[in-house]
C-alpha cells in the first residue's frame, strides 16, 4: 500500500474552488490544472492523490476508505448520514435547504401535507420536529414543477438565489437548514494518519478564516 493521502473532490465548479483552497494551503498538484480528461492526479512531493467524483458520491468514497478525506455538501451528510468525521466548514457552496411553494399557498394543518423532494430523510426529520403529518413524494429532478402541476403542496430543495423559484411563480417559505461544503475524513484514516490529516485541516481552516476576515 502506498503512502499517498487520497483526497476525493466533487466534480464541477465547486470542486475547482475547493482544489484552489488545498493548493493555497500547500497541497497543490500541478497536473490537475492540465487540460485533460484524467480523473486521478498525484503529487509525490506533497504526498497527495486527488480524484474527481460525482458530488453525491464523495461521502461514500470517504466512508468506505477509498479516500482518506474529501469535500461534501452538508445536504449530502444530513441526507445519507455517512459514518465519517466532519472536520471543518469550508464556507463555500453556501446556500440553504428550504420549503418552497406557489405564491398563493396557505398551509392547512388539518390535511396531510404533500411534499416533493430529493431529500426524504432531511424532510422527514424537519417535519417530524414540527409534528406535522406529511406525505413524501421522492423525485430526482425538476422538483419545481411538482406544486405547479398539483403533484405536491410544497417542495423541499436547495435554494441558492431563488431565481428558479421566482421564474416558476414559487417562493421559499421556511429555511430547513443552512448548507455549505465540509471537509470530511474516513474514521480509520483519521486515527492512523492523524498527523497529516490534522495538518491539512488546520491549514484549510486558517485559509478559510483569513479569507473571511478579509471579506468582513
Amino acid at each position: 500500500m502506498d503512502n499517498m493521502l487520497n483526497i476525493a473532490l466533487p466534480k464541477g465548479r465547486l470542486g475547482e474552488k475547493v482544489y484552489d483552497i488545498f493548493e493555497k494551503a500547500g497541497y497543490g498538484c500541478p497536473s490537475i490544472r492540465e487540460n485533460n480528461r484524467k480523473l486521478i492526479f498525484e503529487n509525490e512531493e506533497t504526498g497527495v492523490r486527488y480524484f474527481w467524483v460525482k458530488p453525491s458520491d464523495v461521502a461514500i468514497y470517504v466512508e468506505r476508505g477509498a479516500a482518506d478525506i474529501g469535500v461534501a455538501g452538508k445536504d449530502i451528510l444530513l441526507e445519507y448520514n455517512p459514518d465519517v468525521y466532519e472536520l471543518c466548514d469550508l464556507k463555500m457552496g453556501v446556500c440553504r435547504m428550504a420549503v418552497a411553494a406557489k405564491n398563493d399557498f396557505v398551509d392547512n394543518p388539518e390535511k396531510t401535507l404533500r411534499v416533493a423532494t430529493k431529500f426524504p430523510n432531511i424532510t422527514k426529520k424537519y417535519y417530524s420536529s414540527l409534528s406535522r403529518e406529511i406525505d413524501i413524494i421522492k423525485l430526482n429532478g425538476s422538483i419545481e414543477i411538482a406544486p405547479i402541476l398539483g403533484l405536491s403542496d410544497v417542495i423541499v430543495d436547495i435554494v441558492e438565489t431563488g431565481t428558479t423559484l421566482k421564474e416558476n411563480n414559487l417562493r421559499p417559505y421556511e429555511t430547513v437548514v443552512p448548507i455549505s461544503a465540509r471537509l470530511i475524513s474516513n474514521k480509520v484514516s483519521y486515527k492512523f494518519r492523524n498527523d497529516v490529516i490534522s495538518k491539512i485541516a488546520a491549514a484549510i481552516e486558517e485559509y478559510v478564516s483569513e479569507k473571511e476576515n478579509k471579506n468582513d
